[in-house]
């Protein structure tokens, strides 16, 4: 038995809070246990101890008396009608018995209607729910809550759907109030039987629904017994109608109509018929009957009534005459034929002479009162019988099926089993009726069952029961003649007068006497039924079985100016015809066979339905009249026979079709792999989910499984296997999610400690183009970790200083770009000048030298000097390391400023940024400048080695020790110290790897089957079709490949030829180099082959075979030798040789650049380091990072590269791999959007004469088109987008 979701969570849940040593802990009882309702008896009778009729009996009773209505026999439903209301099917317990199997919830009409509704889905084969008991058992209630279940669990929200839903579940009241009334056993007895097959599509909801109608007790309009009803409609139509209606139809109240009064019956506890009146209203106008026709169905109402009024006197010659003719005239009026006609066709007959001299002569024949009686009532009985199939028929041409039919399911709720004091013709077709069914039932679950283990050679303990096809034979039988035929021959012979036909009948009769369930008794006889004798009247019945109205009556419904009357009589009997018209027990028998051939076509599923009382008491249960129920309805041998057999079989195809995925020698992937027959498969399939042997055997054609409790833990299974595929999808990717979140999360926060620094360091880099080469550095100036940082004092940071200074300087809001301390040459009057310290602040529009002096005890900052930028004419500086510089400012008071500041190059290199590279720079061996307006001076530069630290300034000449080349560049940035790196610990790769030539082991899976088609198809069983063996493009799921002949080496055709020179670049280390993992070890001189240049300070380099990185700036490339004359060329490889670039998986394959070295495929390690984002960047330790070359250069180098810079890693942590470019796949296309405004079209509905029919009140849909979906592609590379994001940066500035 599956567990529910919830208790499914909860053992998650506990799972995971006893972790670790608490596995075996008991669990804790539950305190709300003692709560719960206990069980009263057994639900499912196959588990009595005892097997007899009082046993079952008894545990009926006790349930019944607990409020506990319903109980299984296997899968029959058993239910005892309560006779009160115990809140058993709101939504909430609805709900409770969707998608769940019988065993799961306790036993309940819902479950029957959960069972229908799912194997119909899941098996593909047509339902149907029997429903039968005597009358008041609950059948009518049943097949409603039947409806209800399906109604809400069928999902669909199509209007149209939701429409054939509402039509669906009105026809309940419109057809109780025009089919059922009130009986001394039933106060809402179904007077005829109903048949409803609802038609679903292949998704499995209702797309439409036909209802079909047997034998309606017409009889009951015309009289009933004492304390009865006649039909709900009548009642409800006399208390409730509107004033117009009472108008137009001359309506009083039911107490003045004999039709509804002669039974002393008009009101019946528990009934509101104004209430019911509205709910009918309701009905037709969801079923789409226009207010034309409803003011026709009343008016036929109307006419039923005001005939029954229509009363007789005899006159003296023992005629009939009518006593009250404005009856009769307003008879006619609503007939809208003529007043004398009715009366004419009221009280005489017209008969014509068949044989004799004057053959073919017509004569007027006055009528007693009793035969105009008689007449009057026919024609009352015809309307209603066929106003009631109109609108049966109207119902179905409304709820007619729109689309294709896939399935359906059918209900029946017929009229059950009558013994009454005086039975006559009707109650013999209901018992026949019911005398069938119980025959379906013998057959599907008796006699059929154990023909089929005989057939199918299923080991089986045979058992005894009642067949009562004997009993259907009697009466339906034409040879020998039953009673059916018996009575028709004595219509045919007798036909006028109906006292000969009785006699004629009985007659016929002792020829049955043979029969044992068969007696005969003068004017009476007995029948022996399934459910107990009766004794039936023969007196009338031949004339009910003619069911035929007389001419003149039919003439005067053909004269009539009312075409909704003449519409319900459309087919009238031929005078000429010398064929037998079909008499009413024909329509039933062939009604009854039709329904039976139905019912054979489809799955059933059995409601069996017990009356405890004949008093309608919600409190008294009559022990004698259930056992007798009990006893014919059969549930002893069927609780017998339910044990001793198999709850369910199907053929071997069917269930190698169904379970085949629970076998891993039958299905892989979803698909039949399965090289055998479809019984080997099945046998294979029940041994590998565990079942227990004796539980299920295999026959000739089908397998048999015992008891319904394996065939749910198949069902559970199949179902456990689909979720468990699901949930492996969805750990796998939850998995692979949370792995590239967190990677996404490290790169974020690299990016985020680290991106202020890439800036800075592409001022460094435009800062060496500015001194190109002139200009001799400092050591410290060419360090790996120098960035151009810009505002050292922390003005724009607030700092103390920084406040002072900006205060001073008068800045506000200004930004500063650069500042610093330095010294200022000032000159004295008399003496030499002396470098004196200043601050240097630099703004977007001004540079100003600040100054610190002391007065009255007090440091006072104040601006020296501002120098506005457009000022400025150029920059002078020494091709020395010195730190001295002069801003030309051209003829002024003040003189050209002479500055030394450590962050000369930075300071210059902000002010050419500042103003657009307008200003000069001069570098050379002196430099000159304005001392006062024209007045010039020069400054000499000494290289002095004596000069311990810095430089020494001294009248006009500065000594300076030697520096760096001019030529230098800055190193690159010294690798990390070697740390614990933390483990990405977040989610996993979906495929084992890492970045190396080794292929994992899991990589390779092992070789998949071949799909076979599911025995009976020829295709195979999933529709996915398995992957290629040999693909031309190369993915991330693909096996590892051989590692390829190095790039550029042709194989030499035999004989071999000595090896030509490879055509790559050669280097050799100038330095010795110790490398970690993924770092190549250098020594002296070593010759390396260059794979690839990257601009981060790192090349891939191969040596001996190994490929691995080095610092560029240990290598220098070594002239290439002169080539000899090219031989002929060799003949090309094949093409399994071609290295392809690698392509992220799912999107199109790189794009081969620049005719640089094929890469290597490689495959990602879950269990490897984390490597850093950026080339050199440490992971989290800390530690500082390499930064990129000059823009010019990586322009120069990014051309011969053979990937975009940044798209592979540079750790001193882990190797560097070469990763190919990712080209960004396009959007895949939109999906076509659904036509907006339109509604579904739907089947032609019957035309409206009078007015539009009413809106269902189903919502329509919204107009609206498909959500487009997101871009699928290549997972993008953010390392190398960020990397050319500040690539563009860089050249832009």
């Amino acid at each position: 038995m599956a567990p529910s979701k919830k208790a499914g969570k909860k053992g998650a849940a506990a799972t995971s809070k006893k972790a670790g040593g608490a596995a075996g802990k008991v669990a804790k009882a539950d305190w709300k246990e003692g709560f719960k309702k206990k069980q009263v008896g057994v639900s499912d009778m196959t588990l009595l101890t005892t097997i007899t009729n009082e046993a079952v009996n008894e545990n009926l009773e006790k349930r019944w008396k607990n409020g506990e209505i319903y109980t299984y026999i296997g899968s029959v439903l058993i239910s005892v009608n309560p006779f009160r209301d115990l809140g058993i099917y709101t939504d909430e317990v609805l709900q409770r018995y969707k998608g769940k199997n019988r065993l799961e919830v306790p036993p309940h009409v819902f479950a029957i209607a959960e069972s229908a509704y799912y194997n119909m889905n899941a098996y593909h084969e047509n339902q149907c729910v029997i429903i039968s008991g005597e009358s008041g058992a609950g059948k009518t209630e049943a097949a409603k809550r039947i409806m209800q279940y399906i109604a809400a669990v069928s999902g669909g929200r199509d209007s149209s759907i939701q429409e054939i839903k509402d039509m669906v579940l009105a026809t309940n009241p419109l057809l109780e109030s025009f089919g059922c009334a009130k009986t001394l056993r039933n106060n809402n007895s179904s007077r005829h039987g109903k048949y409803l097959e609802i038609m679903f599509n292949d998704h499995g909801e209702p797309i439409g629904a036909q209802i079909t109608n047997y034998l309606l007790e017409k009889g009951r309009v015309v009289g009933q017994v004492e304390n009865e009803r006649n039909f709900h409609i009548f009642y409800q139509f006399t208390k409730a109608a509107t004033d117009e209606q009472r108008e137009a139809f001359g309506l009083q109240t039911p107490e003045a109509y004999a039709y509804t009064s002669l039974s002393n019956c008009l009101d019946v506890p528990g009934i509101d018929d104004t209430h019911d009146f509205s709910e009918t209203i309701k009905a037709m106008q969801v079923i789409g009957l226009s207010d034309y026709e409803q003011n026709e169905i009343f008016r036929m109402l109307a006419i039923i009534l005001w005939l029954g009024n229509v009363q007789y006197s005899e006159k003296d010659d023992g005629n009939a005459e009518i006593a009250d003719t404005s009856v009769t005239d307003f008879v006619a009026y609503l007939m809208e034929v003529d007043a004398a006609q009715v009366q004419r066709a009221l009280t005489t007959k017209i008969v014509e002479t068949q044989r004799g001299g004057r053959r073919g002569s017509v004569y007027d024949v006055p009528l007693n009162p009793a035969q105009a009686s008689a007449g009057r009532d026919a024609l009352a009985k015809a309307i209603y019988n066929n106003l009631f199939e109109w609108i049966v028929s109207k119902i179905n041409v409304s709820m007619k099926p729109r689309t294709a039919t896939a399935q359906l399911i059918g209900i029946l709720d017929i009229f059950g089993f009558e013994i009454f004091e005086d039975n006559s013709f009707e109650q013999l077709c209901i018992n026949y009726v019911n005398e069938k069914l119980q025959q379906i039932f013998i057959e599907l679950t008796l006699k059929t069952e154990q023909e089929e283990y005989v057939r199918e050679q299923i080991k089986w303990t045979p058992i005894k029961y009642f067949n009562n096809k004997i009993v259907c034979d009697l009466i339906e039988e034409k040879r020998p003649p039953g009673i059916f035929a018996a009575l028709n021959d004595a219509c045919a012979t007798a036909h006028a007068d109906p006292t000969a036909a009785d006699n004629s009948f009985v007659q016929r009769m002792a020829s049955l006497s043979s029969n044992p369930h068969f007696e005969a008794r003068g004017a009476q006889f007995l029948v022996k039924h399934y459910a107990g004798d009766v004794m039936y009247n023969v007196s009338g019945m031949t004339d009910k079985n003619k069911d035929v109205l007389v001419k003149d009556l039919l003439d005067l419904i053909g004269a009539s100016g009312n075409g909704f009357l003449q519409g319900l009589f459309p087919d009238r009997p031929d005078p000429n015809s010398k064929k037998r018209p079909p008499t009413a027990s024909d329509r039933i028998k062939a009604s009854a066979g039709a329904l039976v051939e139905n019912l054979m076509r489809a799955q059933p599923s059995y409601i069996r339905t017990i009356k405890p009382n004949q008093n309608r008491s919600a409190t008294e249960y009559d022990t004698k009249a259930v056992l007798h129920q009990v006893k014919y309805l059969g549930l002893q041998e069927n609780i017998r026979v339910r044990r001793a057999g198999f709850a369910y079989r199907n053929t071997f195809e069917k269930m190698v079709e169904r379970f085949y995925l629970l076998s891993p020698a039958t299905s892989y992937a979803g698909e039949y792999i399965w090289q055998g027959d479809a019984r080997t498969a099945c046998e294979r399939i029940l041994t590998d989910t565990g079942i227990a042997r004796e539980e299920w055997q295999m026959g000739v054609t089908k397998a048999f499984i015992k008891n319904p409790e394996t065939l749910f833990a198949l069902e559970t299974m199949r179902d456990r296997y689909w979720h468990n595929m699901a949930g492996r999808i969805q750990r796998a990717w939850r998995n692979y999610m949370r792995y590239k979140h967190e990677c996404a999360r490290r790169i974020q926060r690299f990016w985020k400690n680290n991106k202020e620094s890439i800036e800075y360091a592409k001022i460094r880099d435009y800062g060496h183009q500015i001194l190109a080469g002139r200009k001799e550095r400092r050591r410290f100036s060419l360090l790996g970790y120098r960035r151009f940082m810009g505002d050292y004092l922390d003005i724009n940071g607030k700092s103390a200083l920084g406040e002072e200074l900006a205060e001073a300087c008068g800045l506000g809001r200004e930004k500063v770009t650069f500042s610093s301390r330095g010294q200022l040459l000032v000159s004295k009057f008399g003496r030499s000048s002396k470098p004196s310290p200043r601050f240097l602040v630099l703004t977007e529009k001004a540079l100003y030298i600040v100054v610190t002096n002391v007065k009255d005890g007090q440091a006072v900052t104040t601006v020296e000097r501002k120098i506005p930028l457009i000022t400025i004419k150029s920059i002078s500086m020494s091709n020395l390391r010195d730190d001295w510089m002069v801003f030309n400012l051209g003829p002024t008071e003040e003189g050209d400023p002479i500055v030394s500041c450590v962050f000369k190059t930075e300071l210059t290199t902000h002010i050419l940024r500042l103003t657009q590279a307008s200003v000069d720079v001069h570098i050379g061996p002196m430099i000159s400048y304005n001392k006062k307006k024209e007045k010039k001076a020069e400054i000499k530069f000494i290289k002095d080695e004596t000069v311990p630290r810095g430089d020494v300034y001294k009248s006009h000449t500065v000594h300076v020790p030697s520096g760096e080349p001019p030529t230098s560049q800055s190193k690159p940035v010294p690798r990390p110290k070697v740390g614990v790196v933390r483990p990405i610990t977040q989610g996993k790769l979906l495929r084992k790897g890492g970045p190396s030539d080794r292929p994992a082991p899991s990589a390779v899976s092992r070789p998949k089957p071949a799909a076979q088609p599911l025995p009976g198809k020829s295709t195979p069983a999933a529709a996915v079709k398995p992957p290629s063996a040999v693909s031309s493009t190369p993915s991330a799921s693909s096996a590892p490949r051989a590692p390829p002949p190095p790039p550029g080496r042709a194989a030499a055709p035999p004989p071999p030829p000595p090896p030509p020179e490879p055509e790559v670049e050669l280097y050799k280390a100038k330095y010795p180099f110790q490398g970690q993992e993924g770092e190549m070890s250098l020594e002296k001189d070593d010759i390396v082959e260059l794979v690839e240049k990257d601009n981060n300070g790192w090349w891939l380099v191969k040596k001996d075979g190994v490929e691995a990185w080095a610092p560029n700036n240990y290598l220098e490339l070594v002239p290439p030798k002169p080539k000899a004359a090219a031989p002929p060329p060799p003949p090309p490889p094949p093409p399994a040789a071609k290295r392809p670039t690698p392509s992220a998986p799912g999107a199109p394959a790189a794009p081969k650049l620049g005719g640089g070295p094929a890469l290597k495929s490689v495959s990602a390690d879950p269990s490897a380091k984390p490597v850093a984002v950026f080339p050199g960047m440490a992971a989290g330790n800390g530690s500082a990072a390499p930064w990129k070359k000059t823009a010019a250069t990586h322009a120069a180098e990014s051309s011969a590269d053979s990937t975009p810079a940044a798209s592979r890693p540079g750790s001193s942590l882990a190797p560097k791999p070469p990763v190919a470019a990712k080209p960004k796949p396009g959007p895949p296309p939109l999906a076509s959007k659904p036509a907006v405004g339109g509604a579904p079209k739907v089947g032609a509905k019957p035309p409206v004469p009078a007015a539009a029919r009413p809106a269902a009140g189903a919502p329509k849909p919204k107009a609206g088109g498909v959500a487009k979906p997101p871009a699928v592609g290549g997972q993008m590379d953010l390392a190398a987008v960020l990397a050319r994001r500040a690539q563009r940066l860089a050249e832009d500035e």
